[in-house]
């Protein structure tokens, strides 16, 4: 889609020769690419939309790319990807082969800094004017950072290092009173209060103006011409409001527009599917958590800013006393936790795969370490999709297996899921229940808890030589392949600590090859544990392992990218071909 001015925008170069007239006429524009685009191609919107302003006039003051801008989190980045070479590309957008949807290196010289995760931009970003000083560089360094993503520890770390730095750092906060779900805490109460001659910034020794109007093109050009020549670092305070320029988002839920999926680009309406469909795995999280606070009063909800996203929405409005939205803070919402369990309380901490990595200290040294009943709820764990290499769930089980103390269950489908919630409410010690995005299996999935005991798996089916050993969702499409008439046993474990010894004793007594089927990364996972168990058994059989391999897997679709993986229905049924017939 080619902008509708004279003057078509590769590069921010050319942005110096366009009037403030002009700007607006290609911010419109920008809006309009962003709304074509997103309705038929599912991605952050809300953010993006707000920034527009902001990006063109970073790129019209700065000298970029030569000036490094940071963008935390990277949602609110379109409108800068398309103003830096990547406007014919916009369209591919978060699909496989196609541009990322946050900043990457790898993709262009404009981004300065690969996100995706809160809370980095001003480490990353003082990091980066540090090693320019040291170089002599005169460059400058602008770090974007929202006010959710200000509620992050590593924020407040990289703000109190960088007071003491005399290197040229413009710290931009982008203030539109919202992350995903609205924001929580002290934070966002001093920014809606702020007073520009005594705040937070003021007091740590940063210089500080604002707040502006960051939606109004001519003042935030006005303001960022002076900050080019201030040198230190320094605070510019900018209010945006997410998905400004598309009224279905400005009046509609922000929390559904950050990323609303496919919508009518005219109306706004978005696109339902009029299919009985399962349930989103979040959702029977989400409904369970409420049955089982209904019968035990000790039961607690906790997220890190993801109330809507893991489904503890409905959660937090029933059990408003029993909920706790801790920000975008994953290590202060596991310490937290542990602290509920010591007392008494039974916390159900849900946290997505990849978040959970930035709590891994707190998960061992206040939790595990101390034995603590603290029930972690992993949300998208393994391939999530087109959030790309930031987002996908593949390290939790390598990296949860190490951790003594801990048990790791894993539900082939939502009835397990609810099942296996139940049963860790009187277990011992930390429990991690780990489930990917997406729908499950069951149309009736709202049945009766069943007993299960932690570390037994299932046998779900019985012939041939061949035995295939599944965890979690990954399980439904051995099954798939299994409907199709060929041979070979079933095993889903359920459970990666403690692994199933009875279970495993049968699989390799009866059985001439094992083949592994997971959704995490092959090493540190299922795979290796099946091959420990094996030595320190004494079997010989050759153990074939199917799952995400020793790289980052990119953005596309959750099909696409299993497929790639080779752990498909598809690929697992010509891999076992293949060890038939080496020919297939």
């Amino acid at each position: 889609m080619a902008l509708l001015t004279e003057h078509i925008v590769n590069h921010p170069s050319q942005l110096k020769e366009l009037s403030l007239d002009e700007l607006f006429v290609l911010a419109r524009e920008i809006r309009t690419l962003i709304i074509s685009v997103m309705a038929n191609n599912a991605g952050h919107f809300g953010s993006s939309m707000g920034a527009v302003e902001l990006s063109i006039a970073l790129h019209k003051v700065f000298n970029t790319p030569g000036d490094q801008i940071v963008w935390d989190v990277g949602h609110q980045s379109y409108a800068h990807k398309i103003l830096s070479g990547r406007r014919d590309e916009f369209v591919s957008i978060r699909q496989k082969g196609g541009i990322s949807g946050f900043p990457k290196i790898e993709e262009s010289e404009f981004d300065a800094f690969g996100t995706g995760h809160s809370s980095t931009s001003i480490s990353a970003a003082l990091g980066l004017a540090e090693a320019n000083s040291l170089k002599g560089k005169k460059a400058l360094h602008i770090a974007v950072i929202g006010d959710g993503a200000l509620t992050g520890g590593l924020a407040f770390e990289g703000l109190n290092n960088a007071a003491l730095s005399e290197a040229n750092l413009l710290i931009i906060v982008n203030d539109n009173g919202m992350s995903i779900d609205p924001n929580v805490g002290a934070i966002d109460t001093h920014l809606k209060t702020i007073h520009p001659d005594n705040n937070l910034f003021t007091s740590l020794g940063f210089k500080y103006s604002g707040p502006i109007d960051g939606n109004d093109l001519g003042i935030l050009i006005n303001e960022l011409s002076k900050e080019k020549y201030r040198r230190g670092v320094h605070v510019l305070h900018i209010k945006t409001k997410k998905g400004n320029g598309f009224l279905p988002a400005e009046e509609g839920n922000a929390t559904t527009w950050h990323a609303p999926g496919k919508f009518d680009s005219k109306t706004g309406c978005r696109q339902n599917n009029s299919d009985i469909l399962p349930p989103k795995y979040q959702d029977v999280f989400g409904e369970t958590l409420i049955e089982l606070a209904s019968e035990n009063q000790n039961v607690i909800g906790i997220t890190p800013a993801m109330a809507a996203g893991s489904g503890m929405s409905k959660f937090a409005h029933i059990f408003p006393d029993r909920f706790f939205d801790v920000g975008i803070a994953e290590q202060h919402a596991i310490t937290f936790s542990a602290g509920l369990a010591k007392n008494g309380m039974i916390p159900f901490c849900s946290i997505y795969s990849t978040f959970l990595q930035r709590g891994y200290d707190q998960l061992i040294h206040d939790v595990a370490l101390q034995n603590l009943h603290v029930i972690f709820c992993v949300d998208r764990a393994g391939i999530a999709g087109s959030d790309g290499a930031t987002h996908q769930g593949a390290f939790d089980l390598a990296f949860l297996r190490a951790i003594p103390n801990i048990t790791i269950l894993a539900p082939m489908n939502e009835l397990q899921l609810r099942d296996m919630m139940k049963a860790a409410l009187i277990m011992k010690g930390p429990v991690v229940i780990r489930y990917p995005r997406g729908r499950g299996v069951y149309l009736d999935w709202n049945q009766p808890f069943r007993d299960i005991e932690a570390g037994k798996g299932r046998l779900l089916s019985k012939t041939g030589n061949m035995a295939i050993l599944s965890l979690g969702h990954p399980g439904n499409s051995v099954q798939e392949v299994l409907l199709k008439g060929h041979q070979f046993s079933h095993y889903d474990m359920c459970s990666l600590k403690p692994l199933d010894d009875e279970m495993l004793v049968d699989v390799f007594e009866n059985h001439e090859t094992i083949i592994t089927v997971e959704d995490g990364t092959l090493i540190g996972g299922l795979s290796s544990a099946i091959l420990e168990w094996k030595n320190t058994n004494g079997y010989s059989q050759k153990v074939y392992s199917l799952g995400i391999p020793d790289r980052f897997i990119e953005h596309g679709e959750q099909e696409d990218l299993q497929k790639e993986c080779g752990f498909d229905a598809r690929r697992i049924e010509q891999f076992i071909l293949s060890l038939a017939d080496p020919e297939v």
